[in-house]
């Protein structure tokens, strides 16, 4: 007779432990399987983290095992480790994971048509064309019937009324079909073709090394780790080593996959040269997964993929409908989606022979996730890399100042290429000093910057006005009073949306009318606009170039995301001559008819107390520069800016990407600062300010800092109030070698609790400093 078990079932809700559940006799279970089990008086879902042998006489029972994919081992871990890095309760780790059908959801029908072989009632031109392109009887997708006719629906309509055409339910369209690894081969530079070898050695090395035989229990060898050496299967018994975190080695493997840092200038290439790892993968029947930030998920990377291929991938990101989600997380866990490119969450998907990651864009910071639990895609990739015994590959034109060093010590390899693809020239980078050449008054354009725009559109070829600031105007005030318009629920200014007649905050979302007169004293006509957004640079550009065709780029725009991939491939086939846009612009598109860039402000990312302001603008602006130039036509950049001389500035103008690096390794070295020294954040927050300086202050005077941490702080967050909730910080400065999770711990378990509405939130590694 076998023995009772007992189920350890974690629970994907805000809670650290696993809840035993008695496995009833005749429910066949296993680790991983998606289970329905009691919790208080209702019904929840869970995933079995664990089984053991006993009796469990008083615990209440396993319910159900709901159809559903196993969760994996390795996935198991993964979560185990990301919970313990970040300090997120595991169950909230579980539930980036976790995705179960919901029952009754019904899938699309497609509805195609047919030829009947009946006669219509009457014949016109249009009718003709449709019968024409309809016989054989073949299917066809009504509206592919309708624009391969150059009809309108109501003709396909109307000859399926009088008989002559005939519905017919069509399957469900594939998530994705096999890629072909052979279809087109590209023709690639030298340079290229090197950096393709080591890459697909590195995957081919891999698969190989997975297909030999493995210890029983050796896939447990990729664990946290302790500064000790003690290795641990279970979060909570170990803690990360933090050499550079969590991405510096903190992990011991049993294979060789290595971290490949792929470097190269924009347009060089990088694209072409990491299919070909991919391409390696699919030859070995291993899965892949690209991640990029979700709007450089474009129709161009699709059908660039797709020439490549001979199919699109699978696509994961928020605007993928729940019904075809599910298909492609089933499928994905079957192993029958062989490559997925996708946003950030694509990480948490349940791989069943992941050969390959791939982090595009690697230096984003749209890979940071700022609330629940709060990592960062590209550091957890490295981790779920090495946990898959898989390669990890991070591209980028900027590297992050992390993964420099990283390659820089040996941790991670580095393969660069120098050269813009087909011997095309980098652009041309000069300096608007605006104390020497300011705009006219009230204007935003200088007028050098104007003349280029003119030259460039005249000759038939694309500019883009690059300010990463939406909406029409920052900040909107009465000239009679000085009233300024601030969000009632936020600490920070309401942006004019002149497009939505609005005035908007862009942290919570609260909305309201622009008036015509002062709300405080009255006064008609006395709003004032102050600075520029992109809303306002199109006015101007409307106003100096009306016979020019031009549109703004903006992701508050309507229509979300699918609206901007529209937007994004008609410039990139021609049909605006001037692009204004923020920030989104430079996330890795191709303008092949792009000749000019202008940005409009180059110092607004450098007045921050960020301690990466440097590095972040410095790689926006190399990366939104580069995208001039990257067809036939050489490209140029006019760069508007009060501090030319500025470090940041010279390193763009003269090209010495090198030396901005080294110097600003230096100064972050010399300050103990990331990646030399570890930082996590302490956010406390509550409905009243008193309550959330209160307790912020009482963890202060628990936190009993052990030699190597500083704890700096309680001070009111540069963004006091968010959502109606006031917020202070504190932060957490420590050197590389100290166990940070553990000190974290210790010093929650002796600070109070939060009571009342007093909340607390800890990032590891933070991104943001507001």
């Amino acid at each position: 007779m076998a023995a009772a078990l007992i189920a350890d079932v974690l629970i994907p809700l805000a809670l650290d432990t696993a809840y035993s559940y008695a496995v009833p006799p005749d429910l066949p279970v296993a680790e991983g399987d998606v289970v329905q089990v009691p919790l208080g008086t209702r019904e929840t879902i869970g995933v079995v983290w664990g089984l053991r042998e006993g009796g469990g006489a008083n615990l209440k029972r396993l319910t159900a095992v709901i159809d559903a994919p196993r969760l994996p081992d390795r996935l198991r871990r993964f979560l185990d480790w990301l919970a313990h890095y970040t300090l997120a309760p595991r169950g909230l780790a579980l539930g980036l994971a976790l995705r179960v059908p919901e029952g009754g959801r019904a899938e699309t029908v497609r509805i195609g048509v047919r030829a009947t072989g009946a006669q219509p009632k009457r014949i016109t031109p249009a009718r003709a064309r449709v019968l024409a392109a309809a016989a054989g009887g073949l299917v066809h997708l009504k509206r592919d019937l309708a624009q391969a006719t150059g009809v309108s629906a109501s003709v396909v309509e109307g000859l399926i009324d009088d008989g002559v055409l005939e519905t017919v339910a069509l399957a469900p369209e594939p998530v994705a079909e096999a890629p072909d690894p052979d279809h087109r081969r590209p023709a690639l530079s030298p340079a290229q073709r090197a950096a393709a070898h080591v890459l697909a050695a590195a995957v081919a090395t891999s698969a190989i090394a997975r297909l030999g035989p493995e210890e029983p229990g050796s896939s447990a060898r990729t664990t946290p780790e302790g500064d000790d050496g003690r290795v641990s299967s279970r979060a909570g018994e170990g803690s990360p080593r933090p050499d550079l975190p969590p991405t510096g080695g903190g992990l011991r493997r049993h294979g060789s996959a290595p971290v490949i840092l792929l470097e190269g200038v924009t347009g060089s290439g990088k694209t072409e040269v990491y299919f070909e790892a991919v391409a390696e993968a699919v030859r070995r029947g291993r899965q892949a997964l690209i991640l990029m930030p979700e709007i450089a998920l474009t129709a161009q990377f699709l059908d660039r993929f797709a020439a490549r291929f001979g199919v699109r991938p699978a696509v994961w990101h928020s605007g993928v409908g729940a019904r075809k989600r599910e298909r492609i997380y089933a499928g994905v866990a079957a192993g029958e989606v062989q490559v997925v490119a996708g946003a950030r969450s694509a990480l948490f998907l349940p791989f069943a022979g992941l050969g390959l990651i791939v982090v595009d864009e690697e230096h984003e910071a749209a890979y940071k996730q700022e609330d629940g639990v709060c990592y960062h895609a590209r550091d957890m990739a490295v981790v779920r890399g090495r946990m898959e015994d898989c390669p990890v590959v991070l591209a980028s034109a900027t590297p992050s100042l992390e993964s420099r060093v990283n390659a820089e010590r040996g941790r991670y390899k580095r393969v660069t290429l120098p050269e813009r693809f087909g011997g095309r020239s980098l652009p041309a980078i000069a300096a608007i000093d605006l104390r020497r050449e300011p705009p006219p008054r009230g204007r935003w354009i200088a007028p050098s910057l104007v003349a280029a725009l003119r030259a460039t559109t005249a000759a038939g070829e694309q500019a883009l006005l690059f300010l990463n600031r939406r909406g029409y105007a920052p900040l909107t005030l009465c000239r009679a009073c000085g009233h300024r318009y601030h969000c009632p629920n936020c600490s920070a200014w309401l942006v004019e949306h002149r497009f939505r007649r609005a005035l908007i905050c862009h942290h919570c979302g609260h909305v309201e009318r622009r008036p015509d007169a002062c709300s405080q004293c009255g006064t008609l006509d006395a709003l004032v606009s102050c600075g520029p957004g992109v809303e306002r640079i199109a006015e101007e550009v409307a106003t100096l170039f009306p016979d020019r065709r031009s549109i703004v780029l903006s992701s508050d725009f309507p229509g979300g995301t699918e609206r901007l991939r529209q937007e994004l491939k008609a410039i990139a086939e021609g049909a605006f001559d001037i692009i204004i846009g923020t920030q989104l612009v430079a996330k890795g598109h191709n303008f092949p008819r792009l000749t000019l860039v202008g940005v409009l402000d180059a110092d607004i990312g450098l007045t921050s107390g960020d301690p990466r302001a440097a590095e972040r603008t410095f790689q926006l602006l190399q990366q939104v520069t580069g995208r001039a130039g990257r067809g036939e036509k050489s490209g140029r950049a006019l760069v508007q800016t009060y501090q030319p001389e500025h470090p940041v500035m010279a390193a763009l103008l003269s090209g010495d990407v090198e030396r901005f690096y080294e110097e600003e390794t230096r100064a972050r070295e010399a300050a103990d600062l990331p990646p030399f020294g570890r930082l996590a954040a302490i956010i406390v927050s509550a409905s009243e300010r008193e309550q959330a300086e209160g307790h912020a202050r009482a963890m202060a005077v628990a936190a009993d800092p052990p030699p190597g941490v500083m704890v700096l702080g309680p001070a009111e967050a540069p963004l006091a109030l968010i959502r109606g909730r006031y917020r202070f910080r504190l932060l957490v400065k420590s050197r590389r070698q100290v166990d940070l999770q553990s000190y974290l711990r210790e010093w929650l378990f002796r600070s109070p609790k939060p009571r009342g509405s007093v909340r607390v939130a800890i990032d590891v590694d933070p991104q943001s400093f507001l």
